[in-house]
């Protein structure tokens, strides 16, 4: 599981120019699940990204949490993320999962994230062209993975 974790002051995304998900200052997280991804890398991921201390804190020092600031956070899918261009220009999406396994594994990170967290979390819909707006705070972005 990789995700690309941007520290936003708003970031909301559009399906068929309805929003599914919007949030005011939090993480965006666009998440590219494995194929050999499962519950528990799921789990570790989520809970990297709860505890990163990437907001500053009174001293202007990155040294608090989107816990510790009581932020929001925005999910969105991005099976993109997976793609490879070590041979030629054209992305290829091997290690992708297929949305059979990706989904369900994309909704539980949702329903995990709102109960360890107990902060607003916002989605994207699995699958659908998607228009995600954001302005990046800092900026600062990170990325997470494990495999």
């Amino acid at each position: 599981m990789k995700v690309v974790v941007q520290r936003v002051s708003r970031a909301k995304v559009t399906v068929d120019r309805e929003v599914t998900g919007s949030i005011g200052n939090g993480l965006l997280l666009l998440v590219g699940i494995h194929e050999n991804d499962d519950k528990s890398i799921m789990r570790w991921v989520s809970d990297k990204i709860l505890k990163l201390r990437i907001f500053q804190d009174e001293a202007g020092k990155m040294n608090r949490s989107v816990s510790d600031i009581g932020g929001s956070l925005l999910v969105v899918s991005q099976f993109t993320i997976y793609g490879s261009v070590k041979k030629g220009t054209r992305p290829s999406f091997i290690e992708a999962a297929k949305p059979d396994v990706a989904e369900p594994l994309y909704d539980e990170m949702i329903q995990y994230l709102k109960k360890r967290s107990g902060l607003q979390v916002e989605s994207g819909s699995f699958g659908a062209m998607m228009d995600v707006e954001l302005v990046n705070d800092g900026p600062v972005t990170i990325i997470v993975e494990k495999s």
